[in-house]
């Protein structure tokens, strides 16, 4: 009969630590669940917080936007001049004041008025032959230089 007893024993054991096995499952299903669940949370958290600080600057962009129109329906001004642009190598535009327009034109043997009764605005081109001679001498001296010294 000890047979019998130890193999009552070993499948009441059996029994046991099965039981024990699905209780142990079950737990660690519902902690994964769990982690899942908190997971969720906080990446929805995050989410809120990121679209929340997204909000916040967008609204700070729209009131600077108001801002700035309401100034600019305020004070209506002309659009800014551009920053006075080195004259063009081949043409220039000048522009004279009519007191001025009579002794400018015997100085400028190129000058051309487009219009006699236009306000003072004179029209002239400028030939810049003796500075592009000019640059290239100097470039040419320099590139002479550049010979000499590896020779």
């Amino acid at each position: 009969m000890s047979e019998q007893k130890d193999l009552e024993k070993l499948q009441a054991k059996r029994a046991e630590l099965e039981a024990e096995s699905r209780s142990l499952k079950e737990e660690q299903k519902k902690l994964e669940n769990g982690i899942k669940v908190l997971e969720e949370q906080v990446i929805i958290e995050e989410l809120s917080e990121e679209n929340k600080t997204t909000k916040d600057a967008i609204s700070s962009l729209e009131a600077k936007l108001k801002e700035l129109e309401s100034r600019m329906k305020q004070k209506p001004q002309p659009p800014p001049e551009s920053p006075a642009a080195p004259p063009a190598e081949t043409d220039a535009e000048v522009i004279v004041p009519p007191s001025e327009e009579a002794e400018k034109a015997p100085e400028s043997a190129e000058a051309a008025p487009e219009d006699a009764g236009d306000s003072g605005v004179t029209v002239t081109a400028i030939d810049n032959e003796d500075l592009v001679e000019a640059e290239e001498a100097k470039s040419d001296k320099q590139q002479e230089k550049k010979r000499h010294r590896f020779f």
